[in-house]
């Protein structure tokens, strides 16, 4: 095990810097006192000859006696101070067992040798907060395991699994959703949703049955609409996935951006257009000679059919669709307000036709006034 290779190393080191400090000073060796020795004695053969006079051969003999006397002093210390070298060498191997074994005794205990390693190429790619993520993800599930029927809960987690390609738990999230908190057309499209991501795209019986409570709860929810004519489209019926596809991309916002997917969509089954154009584009000859108009008088005239078609619905409210046209053409005109206001005038005229009325809510919600 690679941790073992790392202790011994690290042994290695600590005994590489503890060792020379359990050393103890080296002595002056007996060659050093006998030279001191034999200078003494050239000093007395010099006096003798005369090559020196009696008191610098004073002086010479007590040079040399001061440096015998430290020569024999360091032997004297160096045979007091063995037994102390020695039990420092002691106490330093001490420390490294002690201390290798403590730091692998809590690594042991804290730690996990058996977590296997990240590659640097996916610890580049991981995003940044992706431990954090994992950490809320765990202790959501934790959680639902000892509440199963906290509905909120995974309500919350769900797109999140969603998001994580976890697409059979994003299902089973979802499936619980509405066991606990009830259909609804976005929490039945996203579990239909969910089933055809695991499916690699394929809508399945299951997933269909779900986009058809959507609709059944509300008719007008595009992207449950969307994925009925996918079913129709996989299913061979290439008129039906067209139509429901032109008649989908006819009614979307000018800003919609998806519309140009399902436009591609239609390009592909390779069927001639039906009555409204594939772009979206008005298909009645008062649609395309408003779209002939300058863009000044164009949002005059768009204005203009808006007034009318608000006018209309104050004297008869009992057009579902007609209040969805009109609550997201005051989205796309910039005039939430009055999107609102059409809301709040929907509700009231359409309290008595559930049908209706939650068309108008579906429409609300997509575009971002439900509630």
């Amino acid at each position: 095990m690679i941790w073992v290779v790392f202790a011994v190393l690290t042994g290695l080191a600590a005994i590489g810097v503890l060792w020379p400090l359990s050393r103890a000073r080296g002595a002056s060796s007996d060659g050093d006192t006998a030279f001191y020795r034999s200078e003494l004695a050239g000093i007395d053969t010099d006096l003798q000859r005369g090559l020196v006079s009696e008191s610098d051969a004073r002086a010479m003999r007590a040079e040399a006696a001061r440096r015998l006397m430290r020569t024999e002093g360091a032997r004297e210390d160096n045979a007091a101070t063995s037994g102390t070298t020695w039990r420092r060498r002691i106490a330093a191997l001490a420390s490294i067992v002690i201390i290798g074994g403590v730091s692998l005794g809590l690594y042991a205990r804290i730690g996990n040798p058996d977590v296997p390693d990240l590659p640097l190429e996916a610890r580049r790619q991981a995003p940044p907060d992706t431990p954090d993520l994992m950490m809320a993800i765990a202790r959501i599930e934790a959680h639902l395991a000892k509440n199963p029927d906290d509905g909120r809960g995974y309500e919350v987690i769900a797109p999140v699994y969603l998001r994580l390609g976890r697409y059979d738990d994003a299902a089973k999230a979802w499936a619980n959703v509405v066991r606990t908190l009830g259909a609804s057309p976005m929490r039945e499209t996203s579990l239909g949703e969910a089933l055809v991501f695991a499916a690699n795209g394929h809508v399945t019986p299951e997933a269909l049955a779900a986009f058809q409570r959507a609709l059944a709860l509300a008719p007008q929810f595009q992207q449950a609409r969307f994925y009925i004519g996918l079913a129709a489209a996989q299913a061979g019926d290439k008129t039906r996935a067209r139509d429901i596809w032109t008649k989908l991309v006819a009614e979307a916002p000018v800003d919609a951006e998806w519309a140009g997917v399902v436009r591609e969509r239609i390009r592909e089954l390779g069927l001639p257009e039906a009555d409204a154009s594939a772009d979206g584009r008005p298909s009645s000859e008062a649609g395309q000679a408003i779209a002939a108009l300058p863009d000044a008088d164009r949002d005059t005239a768009i204005r203009g059919m808006v007034a009318n078609l608000a006018a209309r619905l104050a004297q008869d409210g009992r057009d579902g669709n007609g209040w969805a046209m009109l609550i997201r053409a005051y989205m796309v005109l910039k005039q939430p307000d009055d999107a609102r206001a059409a809301l709040a005038q929907a509700r009231k005229a359409l309290a008595d036709d559930n049908e209706a009325r939650a068309r108008v809510e579906a429409m609300a919600s997509e575009l971002g006034l439900g509630g």
